[in-house]
């Protein structure tokens, strides 16, 4: 099968289709034609040899597809071969073919195509288990989201809506800032143009949770927007990995930080929260409350391109490739 490696770490020049043997599933897991795959940052750190995959996980970029299931292997009963599916992955995404726990497989919801459901697992479970599970917004919840733009930001903005939030996010340009309002955002803040805390500060708002891909950078700022009893919840670190922390503001405020990784954890919890996320976003998903929200899509070959496209951040929503 073909498949994408970045055997160097590098730039765009590191990825490399290559044809590898087609894997197959072990006990508990199932096998999936890959229809589409999410272009996701993580891979990208992965090409520069800053997020390698955990032991024992195939080097083949790519966490999350979509596709239909061609076998199955001991002890899986309910995805029978045929069934189409969405997936969320430790690796092997960028390829023709990939081997997955079937815990964290799902049916394809219904209201939406088969390839753009290669975009919606990784950002779906990241949104809900960190936004939801740990953050626990609730109704009336005030939500600030950094990166309003990217596929996390488009899903975060369209599930804070659906669960009675107010939604605040940060964006680079006033066309994705147009993108953000359509999806429901409350209010939308061009970070090139004003700081972001100012400008909250000014609006009269505080946030009650927080879902932040910079780290470092924001740090400071994010604590200083939240609420009291807020909750400040990093998932990246493209602003660096070491600020200082205030913590007689994080005291006074009885304000927590927390920081997660979705790749890292185990099968076992990793099946917990697709659990969790289908039972609660595929209904909304299938009524049209939300949708996954697609720029490009490429064929697996221009695989160079599709990292392009997330390094220049010029893209609103998924990026997919189609091997």
């Amino acid at each position: 099968m073909r498949a994408v490696i970045a055997p160097t770490p590098g730039g765009i020049e590191a990825l490399e289709v290559v044809d590898l043997p087609q894997p197959e599933p072990a006990p508990g897991e199932v096998l999936i034609r890959v229809t589409a795959a999410g272009v996701n940052r993580a891979d990208l750190m992965q090409r520069k040899g800053l997020y390698p995959p955990p032991a024992g996980i195939t080097d083949i970029l790519g966490l999350e597809v979509s596709g239909d299931i061609v076998s199955v292997g001991e002890g899986v009963t309910d995805l029978p071969p045929g069934t189409h599916v969405a997936a969320l992955l430790s690796g092997g995404g960028y390829a023709e073919y990939v081997a997955v726990p079937a815990g964290q497989v799902a049916t394809v919801p219904l209201g939406i195509s088969l390839v753009d459901a290669g975009g919606i697992m990784e950002v779906a479970c990241t949104v809900w288990s960190n936004v939801f599970m740990m953050g626990k917004l609730q109704h009336g919840d005030t939500l600030l989201v950094h990166g309003g733009g990217s596929g996390i930001g488009t899903m975060a903005i369209q599930l804070g809506k659906a669960f009675g939030a107010r939604v605040i996010v940060t964006v680079g340009s006033a066309e994705k800032a147009a993108t953000c309002r359509e999806l429901g955002a409350d209010l939308t803040i061009d970070y090139k143009q004003e700081d972001f805390a100012a400008a909250m500060s000014e609006a009269g708002e505080r946030a009650d949770v927080i879902l932040d891909i910079i780290g470092a950078k924001y740090l400071d700022a994010n604590v200083s927007v939240l609420a009291t009893a807020g909750r400040l919840i990093v998932i990246g670190m493209q602003g660096g990995v070491k600020a200082e922390l205030n913590l007689g503001a994080l005291l006074s405020k009885r304000a927590a930080v927390m920081a997660t990784s979705l790749r890292a954890r185990p099968s076992p919890e990793k099946s917990a929260i697709v659990s969790a996320m289908v039972a609660q976003v595929w209904p909304l998903i299938s009524d049209g409350s939300v949708r996954p929200i697609i720029h490009a899509t490429y064929p697996l070959e221009d695989v160079g391109l599709a990292h392009q496209v997330l390094e220049d951040s010029s893209h609103t929503g998924k990026v997919l490739l189609t091997p």
